[in-house]
């Protein structure tokens, strides 16, 4: 077993993904895992990055398919003992003139965005050592999203005392609403990327929170934060940041110091902690 940490960035061979590897590169004193669906695509990333002379290696991992994020666990237990910092990623959003009836795009969003990366953390957090640092990226649109929602369900996404499993319920609950066209009566936002990042967000500080019941001593760092508007695939050509500055607010979680015990459990963007 290794002694060399290690740091895990799920969906990142494009986007903000691809430029939290390389900044963690440059920066993280250890092992960076490029990871995608497509070994293919992987392969090809790692090789744009070797070309800048940086080194990082590369790990297939599908979020949707739980025996892929258990095969990723498996090897990092098995090589490292471990993760020092694990970067939640991956995600998907359909373009805004999609013409995918809204119960599609809200099943899917929710199946990869919030599910599936639920499923990362819960096969991946055990491993994070002492002094580990968590970070999902989710977006400010669940901040909008949380206003468009119903006094009742802010009331619930905003709550202290929320578990993971009420947060499941909710979350299936609106699939289930968008589906039987019923969302907007039943107070949800008309977003389906939204209403995923809302999960995303709260799934955090429900960890958090968790982590801070169990493994206080571990001094473990676990945030939500939003990048930005950044120009990738998923948000288009006239966004005003770069890849490269979208990836500094995650880049500055990933590497917090060990003698840090703050942000943790917040939602973070601009390096700055924003009110939920």
């Amino acid at each position: 077993m290794s002694s060399v940490q290690v740091a895990v960035v799920t969906g990142s061979n494009k986007g903000i993904g691809l430029a939290i590897v390389r900044a963690l590169c440059k920066q993280f004193p250890g092992d960076v895992y490029l990871t995608s669906r497509d070994p293919g695509r992987g392969q090809a990333a790692v090789a744009e990055l070797q070309q800048e002379g940086l080194r990082p290696l590369f790990h297939q991992l599908d979020i949707d398919d739980l025996q892929s994020i258990r095969a990723l666990r498996d090897f990092l237990k098995e090589k490292y003992g471990g993760i020092n910092v694990l970067v939640n990623n991956a995600g998907i959003a359909f373009k805004v003139n999609d013409t995918a009836p809204f119960a599609v795009q809200a099943e899917v969003t929710l199946k990869t965005n919030f599910f599936a990366t639920r499923n990362v953390c819960t096969e991946l957090l055990p491993l994070m050592k002492p002094y580990g640092r968590v970070v999902n990226v989710s977006s400010m649109v669940s901040r909008s999203a949380l206003a468009g929602c119903s006094q009742e369900l802010q009331e619930k996404f905003r709550s202290d005392t929320i578990t993971e499993e009420e947060l499941v319920q909710l979350m299936t609950k609106f699939v289930e609403d968008a589906k039987k066209g019923v969302h907007k009566k039943e107070g949800w936002p008309d977003t389906a990327y939204g209403v995923s990042k809302i999960g995303v967000t709260v799934l955090s500080r429900i960890q958090a929170r968790l982590l801070n019941e169990k493994r206080k001593g571990d001094h473990i760092l676990l945030n939500a934060c939003c990048p930005g508007w950044v120009r990738t695939d998923m948000a288009g050509p006239k966004a005003p940041k770069s890849p490269e500055e979208g990836a500094e607010t995650p880049v500055y979680l990933a590497l917090l110091p060990s003698n840090a015990d703050a942000p943790h459990g917040q939602f973070v963007s601009d390096k700055t902690v924003k009110p939920w």
